[in-house]
């Protein structure tokens, strides 16, 4: 096992989007059993890959990016089968007038800015001048004309935006539009040494991870009250944001990952999946 302790490294999103997967850990115990790393999507996933994290959160790009050094926990991901509400693209003009605009890339998701930028170029046959800026909606539109935003600043700036005249693109609902498939923006990964080391353990915390994203979905307004109380959301609108989620990974939403690997090879910005697919860890 990985620390003093003989727990492993376990990372954990500091978005309200990953509270159902955690929501029972809390209430199980289970967190006893891991040495938990909290944490931005990018942070994260750099950990994982570097070999500070043994498991965890990984953004599909990076996923997609290491894919040989890691192992895929089965029927976990954070995703939509339509709208996901938190990864948007908020622009002041319509989609197919940001060709040679400026666009705000908000820094802390791959997986949504490649999104973006496939469908953009793809769909819109826009390619606008792309720049980094913090995720923070009023700053990013002072010196573009867009912005893509996720997690909890798109999920403020969904209810914000129209209200300012702002067109709001949620980014899962096009993909599915585009393609008619799920969108998986993040996975659960183990890292390929520590499985074969310690193979017991991640079939643990694999088992911890899905009791408690069923625990949560089961009790989806008691944890949306509960997270209110410290998020500058009412309940209700968390409620919808956590039913709008998906947190599986069957067959649909791989067919969903394999579509997006597909696509950002062919841009150059991932290698190719194997013809296989994805492989999974044993749990």
């Amino acid at each position: 096992m990985s620390d003093v302790a003989g727990r492993p490294r376990v990372g954990h999103i500091q978005f309200l989007n990953c509270l159902p997967i955690y929501w029972g850990l809390m209430r199980s115990g289970a967190l006893l059993d891991v040495d938990l790393r909290k944490d931005t999507p990018d942070k994260l996933s750099h950990d994982l890959v570097a070999g500070h994290l043994d498991i965890g959160p990984i953004t599909l790009v990076e996923y997609l990016r290491h894919a040989d050094e890691l192992l895929l926990l089965p029927n976990l991901a954070v995703g939509s089968d339509g709208p996901v509400l938190s990864v948007n693209l908020i622009s002041t003009r319509p989609l197919t007038e940001l060709d040679g605009r400026p666009v705000a890339l908000g820094s802390t998701s791959r997986t949504g800015v490649l999104l973006a930028q496939m469908l953009l170029a793809e769909r819109y046959q826009a390619e606008p001048e792309y720049f980094r800026c913090p995720p923070e909606l009023t700053q990013m539109l002072m010196e573009a004309d867009a912005g893509v935003l996720i997690g909890d600043p798109a999920l403020r700036a969904m209810y914000e935006a129209p209200r300012l005249g702002l067109t709001v693109t949620d980014l899962g609902q096009a993909w599915k539009d585009w393609t008619g498939l799920p969108m998986v923006f993040a996975v659960w990964a183990a890292r390929k040494d520590f499985a074969a080391a310690n193979p017991g353990a991640v079939k643990d915390v694999h088992e911890a991870f899905q009791r408690s994203r069923d625990l949560c979905l089961g009790e989806l307004d008691e944890a949306a009250a509960a997270a209110a109380r410290w998020e500058p959301f009412d309940a209700d609108t968390l409620a919808n944001y956590f039913r709008a989620l998906d947190f599986s990974l069957g067959d649909r939403q791989v067919a969903g990952l394999r579509e997006f690997a597909r696509r950002a090879a062919l841009r150059g910005e991932v290698p190719a999946l194997p013809a296989g697919g994805p492989v999974f860890a044993e749990v």
